[in-house]
């Protein structure tokens, strides 16, 4: 099937790579369809480590729900997916976890300049319009991420005010500006694992802050987990009883809020 303004490239397993445009260069996504009707679209947003297959294999899953289901690959100019298989799994495991944390923030350095926020955000913001456009999804699109993709699933929300749902797992969000939590129309359910402290600590204040702009705002911590725990390539960090408990919430709040 071709849609007018894009182009397929090529298969990957039951779903297709696509280009998308963002201020006139293009980018790719990998787009996952459902064989039978459609419930509507969700945005899958990587780790850090890039659009790998641990991603796609997400959006499969929300494909086989029904959900018309789009990975965009934001770190393709970067480093980072160059060492990503290898700096994921040493980052977990404590025999290797100093060696690589340096390695990682320098890798990780050209993602805190602004106009690479910027951009990315511009992305996505593409990314919405390609399934909001879509017949079949009738204009009813959410967005899930994964560190990385967590923190910047708060960033489409916070600029979107068409996202019918934003479910972001172990994702960071700025408080600096509570105008732009006001900004959050959709319903948020947020992940978190208890042992992953730098987001934990943190977690009563993004409550706070969630309750004071008005924002319709669930947090899910998981006891016993650390961070990544929905990442079932990584032996380290996957804890599958959480990660099941997640998947079905997810489920529930996606056939709630897009229906």
């Amino acid at each position: 099937m071709l849609w007018r303004g894009y182009r397929w490239v090529y298969n990957v397993g039951m779903g297709k790579m696509v280009e998308l445009s963002y201020q006139r260069r293009e980018f790719e996504a990998y787009l996952a369809e459902p064989e039978g009707e459609v419930r509507g679209g969700i945005i899958v947003i990587h780790e850090v480590w890039g659009l790998n297959d641990h991603t796609k294999d997400i959006a499969n899953r929300f494909a086989a729900e029904g959900y018309l289901a789009l990975a965009p690959s934001l770190l393709a100019e970067t480093d980072i997916s160059k060492h990503a298989a290898e700096l994921q799994l040493d980052l977990f495991n404590p025999a290797k976890r100093n060696e690589a944390q340096p390695k990682l923030r320098a890798l990780m350095t050209p993602l805190q300049d602004p106009s690479f926020g910027a951009k990315t955000v511009g992305r996505l913001r593409a990314s919405f319009d390609y399934l909001y456009d879509l017949p079949a999804t009738r204009k009813k699109v959410a967005v899930n991420g994964y560190c990385f993709g967590g923190s910047y699933t708060y960033n489409l929300a916070m600029v979107e005010p068409r996202l019918k749902a934003a479910i972001p797992f172990y994702g960071h969000i700025d408080l600096a500006d509570p105008n732009k939590l006001r900004q959050i129309s959709c319903p948020v359910l947020a992940f978190y694992g208890e042992q992953d402290e730098s987001l934990i600590s943190g977690l009563p204040n993004v409550e706070a802050a969630m309750q004071t702009a008005g924002a319709n705002y669930t947090a899910r911590v998981y006891p016993g987990c650390g961070h990544a725990f929905f990442n079932d390539t990584n032996p380290f960090a996957y804890n599958k009883a959480a990660a099941a408990d997640a998947w079905q919430r997810s489920l529930t709040f996606l056939s709630r809020h897009l229906k």
